[in-house]
């Protein structure tokens, strides 16, 4: 009998590590927005196009980048091609954060930030707790997301 508690035990455990791997951690979107940086520098339009159509370079399981004008204007985003060249200062989470507001805001007097809101998750429609991590390029505020779990 113990010997099923054990393997039921470590099964468990695996399954929770499996889940773990499933999203991104806060070093992969620190790698991601550098990587996104590096590449817009090199040839900024065809990294916002690839970027938009979710290339797959771009794309690491809930992992995706998103770049803002410091006016709040969305220039291209990994997961919702609708939001380019919309301008969302004024866009507020759950909690009524004016995030993306804060988001230029930090961007401007920090250079390199992370930040806390909150965001509904496409998968399980729940307004979770999330964090995104930038970084100021020019005129930009490059950025790539996780979720706190």
């Amino acid at each position: 009998m113990k010997p099923i508690i054990v393997l039921a035990g470590a099964l468990m455990l695996a399954g929770q590590s499996a889940n773990a791997a499933e999203f991104a951690t806060a070093k992969e979107a620190e790698a991601m927005v550098g990587k996104a940086v590096a590449a817009i520098k090199a040839n900024k339009q065809a990294t916002y196009e690839e970027i938009t159509a979710k290339n797959a370079k771009w794309v690491d399981r809930d992992l995706y980048p998103v770049v803002y004008g410091l006016d709040g204007k969305v220039l291209a985003h990994g997961q919702n091609s609708r939001q380019v060249d919309k301008e969302l200062i004024d866009m507020k989470d759950p909690d009524g954060k004016l995030f993306v507001k804060e988001r230029v805001e930090l961007a401007r007097s920090k250079g390199r930030f992370w930040q806390d809101y909150k965001f509904t998750d496409p998968l399980t429609k729940k307004a979770l707790p999330k964090q995104m991590y930038c970084e100021k390029l020019d005129e930009t505020a490059v950025c790539a997301g996780i979720y706190k779990r």
